[in-house]
């Protein structure tokens, strides 16, 4: 990289305004970043992942074996996903992404990930809207009703800051009762979240599951020079 600045790309999409850009930031020693804004909002930064592999590292501790089936829902820069295959348990993984271009982001390399997921077999884009997929007949398309072994979740900023409000409504009871129905049996649901656990998700999670725990993710945050918190839910049957 030899500018200070560059758009990489930038699209209109139905969430709105999608860009992607890189930058060196000389506060940091001119670390390569890149950053994705929905909107003119910072969605997501390549400077801290720590919340979104946590999410993965979490989610997978929970089960056995191997030979694991697991959905991400939500591509971003793809940090979650590559964790994913960082675990040789892992015969496929499904990443479920509604936006386009985060797709081809990573189909052209223009994200560090992007090499780690579309050189690796056992990962395949669903280009879909994951909550659509979760009220019809799930996130296999050539097999309805398909149950996985894992479901890792990171799109909204929280269960009640959602970035659509559409999206509202699967953070409800009923909507975590239609998610568990695409989950093995001892098969685990994790969500990031943008906030520590709250104590009202936690009490919907445990009326449709038999187990919840939530986690707080510490890491510093090198923009605001201070230490920063992600949540991490996990629900298991």
């Amino acid at each position: 990289m030899s500018v200070a600045f560059e758009e990489l790309d930038y699209q209109r999409t139905a969430l709105g305004e999608l860009i992607l850009q890189r930058r060196r930031a000389l506060d940091l020693g001119g670390r390569e970043v890149f950053e994705v804004k929905l909107n003119g909002e910072y969605l997501m930064t390549s400077l801290f992942h720590e919340g979104e592999e946590a999410l993965t590292h979490l989610g997978l501790a929970e089960l056995s074996g191997d030979g694991w089936d697991v959905v991400v829902g939500g591509l971003g820069l793809g940090y979650t996903a590559a964790a994913v295959l960082g675990y040789s348990q892992v015969s496929r993984l499904t990443v479920v992404e509604a936006l386009a271009p985060v797709i081809r982001w990573h189909q052209q390399g223009l994200v560090p990930n992007g090499a780690t997921l579309s050189d690796d077999s056992r990962c395949s884009f669903y280009l879909q809207d994951f909550f659509a997929l979760v009220r019809g007949d799930g996130f296999d398309p050539e097999n309805a009703g398909h149950r996985f072994d894992a479901i890792l979740l990171d799109i909204d900023h929280t269960p009640d800051h959602p970035l659509n409000p559409s999206h509202a409504e699967f953070y409800s009871e009923e909507g975590m009762r239609r998610l568990r129905t695409f989950l093995k049996p001892g098969g685990v649901f994790a969500l990031w979240s943008n906030d520590k656990p709250q104590e009202g998700f936690m009490g919907v999670l445990s009326r449709a599951f038999e187990r919840v725990d939530g986690h707080v993710v510490e890491f510093e945050n090198p923009i605001q020079r201070n230490t920063a918190y992600n949540g991490i839910y996990i629900a298991r049957l």
